[in-house]
């Protein structure tokens, strides 16, 4: 992987996994100087650091060992601070709120895209690159735009819609070609990664256990919003109850316990926290085709209304939609969407231009 001509200097995020492992053996090959760094942020909430997400104890040692692999300088950092004050507290606080938050993105904007693009700066390179599958254009007026990766099934631009243009100016994403993520794995292979050429993805919350999950984190964060309360249907009649309106999440159906007369499930329509109620209604109930989103950020520059693909969960296909970009921002789909998550994240691509995303906002009815 030796070459002898260094193009510049390249910050690679190193979580210790398959993806930013071949990020960073990539850039290597392709004879930059690459340093590798790994955010140590695991929480004493893990009863085995080693089986945790990205960033976990056993991660940094394998990011180690790949670096030492690639011949490579390679940092740990303890940003375990920052990661606590940006991420859990904002997800603690989320749900505490009846809202459904996205850990990833708060961990994307607050710590990997600010913290790590700092550090970048002060180790005097010239580009941050990560293990993410997205793009980065810059179009004939400048303007660096984020796009969708080439494989689809693992397009993570959805995470990264609130990337300023500074920040895609000195991010780099070389995975975001790759047609998938089995090639990845190939690739990993093919650069004698052995160490992390077969190893599982990090769970989707990297500092909450497998064992207890969100709920048990929660419970022992802020046990306060655990009250028991009321469930109601959508006329506010009560039909049952719950142990805390932080446990549920919209279109959630195990767990409410709760059928019609006729024994159709009841789903959570809405969270009700400072009423300590959860509202339920059935499947159909899900359904709406306007979404309202706040804070948003704009990929292009705003183009008020006009017609997009978008999504509301990382994990849903694109649909057809109107974008309002005007004084009450909301995507309009043309075929309803099920279970809208106030707190989640919800973007808009033309083509494979990211246009716009933001936080889904509370119903107003």
């Amino acid at each position: 992987m030796q070459n002898s001509r260094k193009k510049g200097q390249v910050l690679v995020a190193m979580s210790g996994g398959v993806d930013s492992s071949v990020a960073a053996a990539l850039l290597k090959r392709r004879g930059y100087d690459v340093i590798g760094l790994t955010m140590q942020i695991w929480q004493e909430s893990q009863t085995d650091p080693r089986h945790a997400g990205c960033c976990s104890l056993g991660a940094v040692e394998d990011a180690r060992r790949v670096a030492r692999k690639l011949d490579i300088p390679h940092y740990v950092m303890n940003f375990k601070e920052e990661f606590k004050d940006a991420v859990i507290k904002n997800f603690i606080d989320e749900y505490a709120a009846g809202r459904t938050p996205n850990p990833c993105v708060q961990c994307n904007r607050h710590v990997k895209f600010e913290v790590l693009l700092q550090k970048m700066k002060e180790l005097g390179c010239d580009r941050l690159a990560t293990g993410h599958y997205a793009r980065i254009r810059r179009d004939s007026t400048g303007w660096y735009r984020l796009m969708r990766a080439r494989g689809s099934e693992k397009d993570q631009s959805y995470v990264l819609y609130m990337l300023g243009q500074e920040q895609l100016r000195h991010s780099w994403f070389p995975l975001g070609d790759m047609p998938s993520k089995e090639a990845t794995r190939r690739l990993a292979t093919e650069l004698e990664l052995s160490s992390v050429a077969d190893k599982p993805d990090s769970q989707e919350i990297c500092f909450v256990s497998e064992a207890g999950g969100y709920s048990e984190f929660l419970k022992k964060s802020r046990p306060d919003i655990f009250d028991k309360g009321e469930i109601v249907d959508r006329d506010g009649k009560v039909v049952g109850q719950h142990e805390g309106v932080a446990g549920f999440t919209v279109g959630q159906r195990r767990g409410v316990g709760i059928a019609t007369t006729t024994g159709r499930p009841l789903y959570v329509l809405e969270l009700k926290p400072k009423e300590n109620r959860v509202v339920v209604g059935e499947d159909e109930d899900l359904l709406q085709n306007e979404v309202s989103i706040e804070d948003v950020h704009w990929g292009v520059p705003n183009p008020g209304k006009t017609r997009v693909f978008a999504k509301i969960r990382y994990n849903m296909a694109p649909e057809a939609a109107t974008l309002y970009g005007d004084d009450n921002p909301r995507l309009v789909f043309d075929r309803p969407v099920r279970a809208v998550s106030p707190g989640q994240i919800a973007v808009a691509y033309r083509g494979k231009t990211l246009i716009a995303g933001g936080v889904i906002a509370n119903r107003t009815s």
